[in-house]
């Protein structure tokens, strides 16, 4: 396991130097996806865990694995453990600790998905993002097909606006922060993401186009929101490798040496960590608005208004 250790440290390092010497963010997501996967597939297969599929979920699932960021595992079920596979999985998620992997990871039967979905959105929209990687394909499948049965795009689509309204409520609704968090605050990846998480759940599709295609999204628009995604991806990986761990916020610790990354350079009039900043500003408002637009042009369609003419009551209310 020592070698195996080193080998994930070497390989992320192969990674780290290719991407800094030509920035491709989609490219080395990935990639670094696929280097996890064979990792996490060569340990289960010396576990020996039975009866149960490893499961990617969330960002890892999505085939999206920044360099510090945890990696979301379901470890799924056929139905109740025993104190011989309960050793077992424990094994698995120590064994992944220990070659460098930051482990996020749950253990549920396919029922117990099903019922943690219906009752938390931010399960819910984890599991949509299930990938298959090792164990029973019958038991992903059938994970799959009672997920998509039993998710409802109406509620959905509440939930996610709600859940959309109080994260940006907790960066005061604004993406001018001075250290703003380009994951979560609005304008950030996030407000990307649930875009296609919603379009998705309502059956429209899970890419830019589709959206095109709907009839809910300009094709100029759709541009926008794909460079926009990308370069947010790109900072966001650049910024975990400068501090060499998770980290969202573009803080002020880095904005220099971002800035000098991305060919930034001071002027009599201006600092070159401030041109950085200025660019993100204006593509996290963008991403705001077209946010705005995108999910209101969805809800019209899921929510249409009556044809009924409204019948006046007094002055004041119809």
């Amino acid at each position: 396991m020592v070698d195996l250790k080193k080998s994930l440290a070497e390989q992320r390092q192969v990674l780290r130097l290719a991407y800094l010497g030509k920035p491709a963010p989609q490219l080395l997501l990935r990639r670094h996806s696929a280097l996890v996967d064979r990792t996490i597939r060569e340990v289960w297969r010396d576990t020996g865990v039975e009866g149960a599929a490893l499961v990617a979920t969330g960002g890892y699932g999505r085939g999206e694995l920044y360099p510090g960021s945890d990696v979301d595992l379901l470890v799924l079920l056929a139905d109740g453990i025993s104190e011989a596979g309960k050793e077992k999985i424990e094994k698995l998620i120590g064994r992944l600790w220990d070659i460098g992997l930051e482990i996020g990871h749950s253990v549920r039967t396919v029922q117990g998905c099903v019922e943690s979905a219906a009752e938390d959105i931010t399960i819910c929209t984890t599991l949509m993002e299930a990938r298959y990687l090792a164990g029973s394909r019958r038991l992903f499948s059938e994970l799959v097909r009672r997920l998509d049965e039993s998710r409802d795009p109406l509620s959905f689509f509440k939930a996610k606006k709600l859940e959309q309204d109080q994260r940006h409520a907790k960066h005061q609704d604004t993406p001018y922060s001075l250290e703003p968090n380009l994951k979560d605050a609005p304008g950030g990846l996030r407000d990307l993401h649930n875009i296609l998480w919603i379009a998705r759940a309502s059956a429209i599709g899970r890419r830019w186009s589709d959206l095109v295609s709907a009839g809910l999204l300009e094709r100029h628009e759709a541009r926008q929101l794909a460079r926009h995604e990308a370069a947010f991806q790109d900072l966001r990986i650049r910024l975990h490798y400068l501090a060499g761990r998770r980290e969202d916020r573009i803080v002020f610790d880095f904005q220099n040496a971002l800035a000098a990354q991305y060919g930034d350079v001071d002027t009599p009039d201006r600092r070159a960590s401030e041109a950085m900043m200025q660019r993100y500003y204006r593509a996290a408002k963008t991403v705001t608005q077209l946010n705005t637009i995108v999910l209101q042009n969805i809800g019209a369609r899921l929510f249409p208004q009556s044809d009924e003419v409204p019948r006046p009551l007094n002055e004041r209310f119809e």
